[in-house]
């Protein structure tokens, strides 16, 4: 591996980190919001439909952009207006401008994390070895110190906003570190003339990302961010609401969460050369189930937390193996397929969990959760006859 490989390795690693930091540090002001704008579980779904409408708005034109400027400008860019946003939601009292901020903070998430898989798979491809699981582990890492850092800074006597400001200044430090160690929008291209098969006019259409094979691994992406926003938007409030838990110390179920999928994503190269997709993928998937369920129904407060870090340990590797498959289809280059793969899948994340609030307004919010775990239970069958049958 080349000196320049290994450098875009740890800068890409890096942004991974940062684009963790930055949308997990919204977990714990999701309480906060909450109670300041006076809301109820359907009005705070609405207002979380415009962070994953952003989101899924920027995912497909991120393609377009990355395509034409290069990854590396379109991280940064777009990381720097993420860490921006943040004082302002935990600032703002008027429920339009709130949409607002969170609209464009999820433009700005859903455009960094498209670029930055991107860009992994393209320094995967160089490397020639598994690295998808240890990025994505460093956005875990990023989750978890996302979701404790500003309840432990408000609780060191610094107010939200304040706490809000250093998050960001830090996040807006780190990519700028960095952001001469990424691969240039040259040097992207030379990976895609060296590791994609030449693409005839024929097969490269404008309706190539319609592909069977991408709608299904987007499909599953859909299901599995599902459960991974409802840990991010949810599992504060179900901490708080239903066990007790003081809303400063609400985050520690996605930190319990993060720490787990994190540690099961840095050694998760190790993982996915050794296992099969199959087996990763349906493993995984009943894991997690079994740790919503297991949430859901105790009663006891520690309990829920062995859910949730069963969540994080089940989820873990699966979506990485979804990116990494997604990025080896024939005739479809990576820019096309991870674009749309992760448009599907982030309309789960940052989307799904505004149908959450529905479910949680109109049944409860350990209900929404357990819908959760049905549709992983989906997946984890689903891929694995669909695997069955391609080897057939």
């Amino acid at each position: 591996m080349d000196n320049q490989t290994v450098k875009a390795r740890k800068a890409t690693k890096a942004i991974f980190l940062v684009c963790g930091l930055g949308i997990s540090s919204w977990a714990p002001m999701v309480p906060l919001t909450k109670d300041r704008l006076g809301l109820n579980d359907a009005n705070l779904g609405l207002l979380l439909l415009l962070l994953g409408g952003g989101a899924i708005v920027m995912m497909p034109i991120c393609g377009v952009l990355s395509h034409r400027f290069g990854t590396r400008i379109v991280m940064i860019i777009s990381a720097i207006v993420m860490a921006t946003c943040l004082p302002f939601l935990v600032l703002l009292t008027s429920i339009p401008l709130m949409a607002l901020a969170l609209f464009i903070f999820g433009c700005a998430v859903g455009t960094v994390d498209v670029a930055m898989n991107s860009h992994g798979v393209q320094v995967q491809n160089s490397s020639g070895r598994p690295i998808m699981s240890s990025l994505h582990g460093l956005f875990s890492v990023g989750g978890l110190f996302g979701a404790l850092g500003l309840g432990l800074l408000i609780k060191l006597g610094l107010n939200p906003i304040a706490a809000a400001v250093c998050i960001a200044a830090l996040l807006i430090l780190i990519v700028s570190a960095n952001y001469g160690s990424l691969y240039s929008a040259k040097r992207e291209k030379e990976l895609v003339l060296e590791f994609t098969e030449p693409v005839t006019e024929e097969k490269h259409n404008k309706i190539s990302w319609l592909k069977g094979s991408i709608i299904f691994l987007g499909l599953m992406c859909f299901a599995v961010f599902l459960s991974e926003g409802a840990m991010l938007d949810w599992s504060a409030i179900f901490l708080r609401d239903n066990r007790g838990v003081n809303a400063e110390f609400a985050g520690i179920g996605y930190a319990a969460f993060s720490v787990a999928m994190a540690t099961m994503r840095l050694l998760g190269d190790r993982i996915v050369s050794r296992l099969s997709s199959v087996t990763i993928v349906f493993g995984g998937s009943m894991i997690a189930a079994a740790g919503l369920l297991f949430a859901v129904l105790s009663t006891w407060m520690p309990a829920a937390l062995i859910g949730f870090v069963l969540v994080g340990i089940g989820t873990a590797n699966i979506v990485p193996v979804f990116f990494s498959e997604g990025g080896r289809i024939r005739n479809i280059p990576a820019t096309v397929a991870i674009p749309v793969i992760s448009t599907m899948g982030y309309a789960g994340q940052l989307a799904g969990p505004a149908l959450l609030g529905f479910l949680a307004f109109h049944f409860s919010l350990p209900m929404a959760l357990t819908v959760c775990a049905a549709l992983l239970i989906m997946v984890g069958i689903a891929y694995g006859l669909k695997n069955r049958e391609t080897k057939g």
